[in-house]
Order: structure tokens, then sequence, then C-alpha cells
């Protein structure tokens, strides 16, 4: 999009968030767009199709496998922006936008035989309130959980590395620093089946040499300064191998889970 487009876009925006103040709520895009709101419904209308399942009373649906259990949560882990459109797609035939979920689940379990008697209980006794007062709900906490979550773990990357780096130098707190965030967001992922990336990267962005490597190509295309450029190389290069060391000891300290984000 060109400066003109962005300009244009923010002059025809409905409200600041979307105009001037965009880039300040990225981090809330994804829960609170309609995005979020169709994850939201998918993932409440799967953890009552696990309660209706867990239900001994409700002989006519038998109680959920492992498999089928992970099969299930995995339309609302992995829901993505291709998802959402193929519930928009179906809404424009129903014309109902709670009614679109339920059959995008339908749709995406129908292929599979050992599922096949639990469609018709999707949505089962529920109406369109009951799906979208819990989906509110889950959006709220999210926002409160997830973006305090970023700001925390890019402000401890920061603050490790300052004040490791003032005692037993700067290369050594970006190792330490890098080394805590990967583990931290290893362990988030494996103990309170989160995407560690929620910690991992925003911990990390804030550990990348930007500045120095900046610096370094300006002096050397802007000055000819050879070795003032080299200079400032070589420092990027031992930042690098830091941040690439705390990383490694980091995955060794707590291992990844299998499917870590």
């Amino acid at each position: 999009m060109s400066e003109t487009q962005k300009t244009e876009a923010a002059l025809l925006a409905l409200s600041p968030l979307d105009g001037r103040y965009a880039t300040k709520v990225d981090a809330l895009r994804p829960i609170f767009s309609e995005y979020g709101l169709i994850r939201a419904r998918v993932r409440v209308e799967i953890e009552w199709l696990l309660a209706l399942g867990d239900e001994p009373g409700i002989v006519e649906l038998p109680a959920f496998d492992d498999a089928q259990r992970a099969r299930l949560k995995s339309l609302a882990e992995d829901f993505s922006v291709s998802d959402a459109a193929r519930v928009k797609a179906i809404e424009r035939t129903t014309n109902h936008d709670v009614k679109a979920v339920e059959y995008f689940i339908k749709e995406q379990l129908k292929d599979e035989a050992a599922l096949a008697p639990a469609l018709e209980f999707v949505h089962f006794a529920c109406t369109s309130e009951d799906i979208n007062n819990l989906s509110y709900a889950l959006m709220l906490s999210e926002a409160r959980r997830d973006v305090l979550l970023v700001m925390a773990a890019a402000a401890s990357g920061f603050l490790i590395s300052r004040w490791v780096g003032a005692a037993l130098g700067p290369n050594i707190g970006l190792f330490v620093a890098a080394l805590v965030t990967t583990a931290a967001g290893n362990g988030y992922a494996r103990w309170i089946n989160r995407p560690g990336a929620l910690i991992r990267v925003p911990g990390i962005i804030m550990l990348v040499p930007g500045s120095n490597s900046l610096r370094g190509l300006m002096n050397l295309v802007q000055q000819q300064d050879v070795a003032a450029g080299q200079a400032a190389m070589l420092v990027v290069m031992n930042i690098v191998l830091a941040l690439i060391a705390g990383l490694l000891f980091g995955n060794v300290l707590v291992p990844a889970r299998n499917k870590n984000l």
C-alpha cells in the first residue's frame, strides 16, 4: 500500500482506531477483529461439543477419545484468516453469522467417520446469544492476558540485557536475556498450553541490534569510513552470536514442545 493509499484509508476510517492510531492497536487485531470474534465462536462451539460428549446422560453421543478431542480442539487452535473467510462465505448463504460457524465446523469434520455421530450435536441446545456472550468474554480475557504478556516479555528482555550487561558486559547480557526469554517461552507453551511465541518473539525483538547494523552501514556508505564500518559490523556479529547461543541454550534448558508456535 502506497503512502497516498494509507493516507486515504486513514481519512476514510470510521474511527481513529482504524486511522491515526491503527499501528498502536495492531496487537489487538487478532483478538477484537471479526476474525477474532469468529475464532472465539469456533472455540465456544467446540468446547460445548466436548462437554456434551463428557455427559454420560447423552447416550447418543459417545465420549471422545484423545485423538478425537485433539482433532476438535485443533479447529479452534489452528483457526486461520482463510478459515474465517470460509465462514463469511457460508454466511452469505445462511444470512446468519453463528449458524455459519456451525456449518463450518460440520464441513471440516464431515469426511471423518469417527466424528460423524457428533456432527448433529454441534450447537445442540444452544442459542446464538449463548455462543456470542461467551465469545465476547473470551475476547476480553485474551486481550488482558496476551497483550499485557507481550508488553511484559518485551520489557523483561530489554531489562535483563541491560542489568546483566552492566555487570558482566553487553554480550553476556544479551546471551542471558535470550536464554531466559527462550526458556520462558518454551515453558509457557509446555505448561500453560499457549503459544510460546507470545513471550519469545517480543523478547528477542528487543534484543535485535538494528541500530548498530544501521550505524555501521551508514558509516561505510556515507562517510566511506571502512574501519568504522568494519568495527560496527564486528560488534553486530558478536551480538548475533550471543543471541544464537542464548536461543540454543534456552532450548536445552527448557525444550520446546512438539507443537510450539
